[in-house]
């Protein structure tokens, strides 16, 4: 019986090779093959911002027609010291969006985490007063914002303000302005670039709790007058969770709000999570466990078959969906340069994108080519 097994297993494997191979010879790249439907994009880092990475920026010249910066424009490192800002690598992150005519994304306005310590305190450490907070959320919005008016086609103006079961994230920014930060955020960005498109950007949107929360937000949002372009629903997913149900209701309730929905920050884990609710908080660590980093040598085929139709599942849940779905933005360029190598779990070795360690597609890359071309 075990020989069967591994008999199946093995000609899956040769099937899913040969497949992929002639898949290969014939297919047209992401971005030509889904024109017209939604745009593709990819998160880079600083390497691949300044051209060190000269293999990544390949693929993202080839395949790619979206950027979103993936840390190097949060409040830390874009704007260090209240009297400081630092546009060094955003200012070439544009310059190489607009060399390639892609639709460039800023990330993240506003947003509780790589957040500066001055942001919110005073010279004794203590909360600043409304006004101050204020001052300051509007300077830095309008200083990135206007900096970058009429070249950056959209902006992720509030992230991850909502928690599970709906309620707001006790962030200092919640604390000082309670919810009317959100409001003041997306006011501060219109008036700095009134024709740029403006989201609000969270994780785990397939959670009944946290859409419903994002729903209830924006409807008040809209009510008071302030419009919201986009949701962008961050797509952190593993091999079991989300389920496709799920996060199929939240694209189609968010759309029924009359925004555009965004996929973002998507990869695909295949590790075992040391807990389920995990999300994508970032201060959720655990420490190393030999047993939770179980493919240092690489894949099993099974394992790999798995993550591949998982994936394609997913992309022609988006397919289904293009009339609602504005763009679908991986976070990363390869499985290398992936932050899930390092969370929760940190020296861990995952392959959570659709390119791998060498920059070469996976044959997922292959299959969503030839699932868009079959879709008009």
């Amino acid at each position: 019986m075990k020989l069967l097994k591994l008999s199946i297993i093995a000609l899956a494997s040769v099937i899913f090779t040969n497949c992929s191979s002639i898949k290969q010879e014939s297919s047209l790249t992401l971005k030509e093959a889904l024109v017209g439907k939604f745009y593709i994009g990819a998160a880079l880092n600083a390497q691949q911002i300044l051209g060190e990475d000269t293999a990544a920026v390949r693929v993202v010249k080839t395949h790619f027609n979206s950027i979103t910066a993936e840390n190097i424009m949060k409040s830390e490192e874009i704007h260090p010291s209240e009297n400081e800002f630092n546009f060094e690598l955003s200012d070439r992150f544009v310059e190489f969006g607009e060399q390639n005519g892609m639709k460039i994304i800023g990330h993240t306005l506003i947003w509780h985490s790589q957040l500066p310590s001055w942001f919110c305190t005073d010279e004794n450490g203590n909360d600043v007063s409304p006004k101050i907070l204020k001052e300051r959320m509007k300077n830095h919005i309008h200083t990135i914002v206007g900096r970058y008016k009429g070249r950056i086609k959209g902006w992720d103006v509030v992230n991850e303000a909502i928690l599970d079961d709906g309620s707001w994230r006790a962030t200092k920014f919640y604390q000082i302005l309670g919810e009317d930060f959100v409001r003041l955020a997306f006011e501060y960005a219109r008036e700095a670039d009134p024709d740029a498109e403006l989201y609000y950007n969270d994780y785990s949107m397939a959670n009944p709790g946290r859409r419903q929360g994002v729903i209830d937000m924006v409807k008040k949002l809209q009510e008071q007058g302030v419009k919201v372009d986009g949701i962008g629903m961050q797509g952190h997913l593993n091999m079991d969770y989300p389920s496709l149900e799920e996060f199929e209701k939240s694209i189609v309730e968010f759309a029924n709000l009359g925004v555009q929905v965004m996929i973002t920050e998507l990869d695909l884990s295949v590790l075992p999570s040391p807990r389920r609710d995990v999300g994508a908080n970032i201060v959720s660590t655990f420490e190393y466990q030999k047993e939770i980093n179980p493919y240092t040598e690489g894949l099993p085929e099974d394992i790999k078959q798995k993550q591949h139709q998982r994936y394609l599942d997913f992309f022609k849940l988006f397919l289904k969906h293009q009339d609602k779905i504005d763009r679908v933005t991986l976070w990363g360029v390869n499985d290398a340069q992936s932050w899930k190598n390092d969370w929760p779990v940190r020296g861990r070795t995952d392959y959570t994108l659709i390119f791998d360690r060498d920059n070469n597609p996976k044959p997922i890359v292959y299959d969503i080519i030839s699932e868009a071309k079959s879709i008009q």
